[in-house]
């Protein structure tokens, strides 16, 4: 029997020489009192059932007395219930496979709900059985099998890998769609033997030492993950997207689309490759070698950058390629303010070198500079040599530092999409949508996702297991734009309120107790506070 969060009260009635109880609870809606039934208290003396009447409507019952009632278990259940019925409205359930109740699947829900509510190990979360509703209401009572419940059913939704991201594709991407696509990579601990595709490579976490794996993440224009693939971890960005660009219209048979990546992806080598594809349209931005090709050319002029407006500039060489040209005086500011603190290091590191009074060799200074000028990436801007005498003689090269300074929050971001379809402004604040990718990466591997550690130690399950990832990230995202208006009213500073972490714990405290009264078992879920009303109520879930 299971009570929801209503008010319970108990009717004796006589039954013969005894009497029985009959739990009724009452209600509000549309203005109307509604009263039903919801459980019934099996024949008891008189008092008994007085003692049961006067502990639901909150007076004192003598603990040890047969009517007190006595709770025997309690386990979390609000956002493990909240998160269910939000992948079951959001049609998650549906994708993953066209018969949602199938076991598999509801097990692949309760790991894709799991990574958010608990994150951890596969076998740490099928320990969590007795602490959390979370496989019960996913139909597994009492104790999880990891290898069942958890292994087995990655390998069935591993299979399902291209269909459900085919889904994902027609329902987010439609013809003509802004594709968001990049690249992030995440360290392994330990030894991955059987596994081609932990390699040592370039990582973005600064992990030296350690293999690593590398990401794809394609997103909609609205950063909704539709698509992720993984790749041997020393594979170079910019390979992927040739072949990217190809599964997106061929495989999953989006034939027009915008296509836009950062400029470490779509390299000059790889626009020609795509260039001119039917149904292709490129958005990226230039790299600071190539701003400064532009301008050798005279194609632009440094006094085009404003600070306030989008200057548009159109190659000479027929291609059709635009440059929107833009400036941002906060990057300015920084990059100044760094370059002058290595300058300031690389001088002081220098006139060491130089003032040393220790004999050396010619060979032996170059070798000191060398390996200065590479840490500090100042090598540009100065001049030395070594003198006859074996000593260090260097200089600033004020042309270059002044030459450079001009430069600072200077970028350009080119597109081949005509000016009838795009504007300036639009090109660059959809190439700025890449944050969206960006903080996708950001979840997945910090704060509620946790990509990492990962424990599989085969390619199949590793795969499997950033797809879950995907998916959990797929709801998160649901969820948060459910919940933007929570956020956008909330407060600054040190009464700033509410974060993606407290919302799962707020919703984490309502609890599913198990009640004793008079030998019969009851479910009833607390009640939610004001605050956990109001995330439910945005949401769309009733309890």
């Amino acid at each position: 029997m299971r009570i929801k969060s209503k008010k319970v009260h108990l009717e004796i009635q006589a039954s013969g020489n005894r009497f029985r109880g009959v739990l009724r609870t009452t209600s509000r809606k549309d203005g109307k009192t509604i009263h039903e039934t919801c459980g019934h208290i099996p024949p008891q003396d008189y008092n008994t059932l007085k003692l049961v009447q006067a502990a639901l409507q909150g007076k004192v019952v003598m603990k040890d007395s047969d009517a007190a009632m006595k709770i025997t278990e309690s386990k979390e259940y609000g956002a493990s219930f909240a998160l269910l019925q939000l992948a079951k409205n959001i049609g998650l359930d549906k994708l993953i496979y066209s018969r949602p109740s199938e076991q598999w699947v509801k097990d692949c829900l309760s790991m894709i709900i799991g990574r958010i509510v608990y994150a951890g190990s596969k076998l740490a979360l099928s320990q969590t059985w007795k602490d959390s509703a979370l496989w019960e209401i996913n139909n597994v009572v009492g104790t999880v099998d990891v290898d069942k419940h958890c292994y087995a059913s990655m390998d069935r939704l591993l299979d399902r890998q291209e269909q459900i991201q085919q889904k994902l594709v027609d329902k987010h991407l439609s013809n003509s769609s802004l594709v968001l696509y990049d690249i992030t990579s995440s360290y392994f601990e330990g030894e991955y033997k059987e596994s081609e595709i932990a390699a040592f490579g370039y990582s973005r976490d600064s992990k030296r030492g350690h293999e690593q794996m590398v990401i794809g993440l394609v997103c909609n224009d609205e950063g909704c993950p539709v698509s992720v693939e993984v790749f041997r971890g020393n594979t170079q960005d910019a390979s992927t997207v040739p072949q990217k660009i190809d599964d997106i219209q061929k495989k999953y048979g989006v034939k027009k689309i915008i296509f836009v990546g950062d400029r470490g992806m779509v390299t000059h080598a790889n626009y020609e490759k795509v260039k001119g594809l039917d149904g292709l349209n490129i958005i990226s931005a230039l790299t600071h070698k190539e701003i400064k090709k532009l301008k050798e050319r005279d194609i632009i002029q440094l006094e085009l950058f404003d600070e306030k407006n989008i200057v548009e500039v159109c190659e000479t060489n027929g291609s059709g390629v635009r440059y929107c040209l833009c400036k941002n005086p906060f990057v300015a500011k920084k990059t100044n303010n760094t370059r002058q603190i290595l300058l300031e290091k690389t001088k002081i590191q220098l006139d060491k070198i130089a003032n040393s009074k220790r004999k050396s060799t010619a060979e032996k200074i170059g070798a000191r500079v060398g390996k200065l000028l590479i840490k500090t990436k100042m090598g540009k801007f100065i001049k030395w040599t070594v003198s006859k005498a074996n000593k260090l003689e260097w200089e600033f090269d004020d042309e270059k530092i002044y030459s450079e300074k001009l430069f600072d929050g200077c970028y350009i971001i080119y597109t081949d999409v005509p000016k009838k379809e795009m504007n300036a402004e639009k090109i660059v604040s959809s190439y700025k949508k890449l944050r969206l990718v960006e903080n996708a990466f950001m979840n997945l591997k910090t704060v509620l996702l946790e990509i990492r550690p990962v424990y599989h130690k085969t390619d199949a399950r590793i795969k499997s297991h950033i797809f879950i990832c995907m998916l959990s990230y797929y709801l998160e995202w649901h969820l948060l734009k459910l919940l933007k208006p929570l956020f956008e009213e909330n407060a600054k500073g040190k009464k700033r309120r509410w974060t993606k972490r407290l919302v799962i714990e707020r919703l984490k405290s309502i609890r599913r107790n198990k009640c004793t009264i008079c030998g019969v078992e009851s479910k009833i879920i607390t009640e939610p506070d004001q605050e956990q009303k109001e995330i439910l109520k945005l949401i769309g879930i009733k309890l």
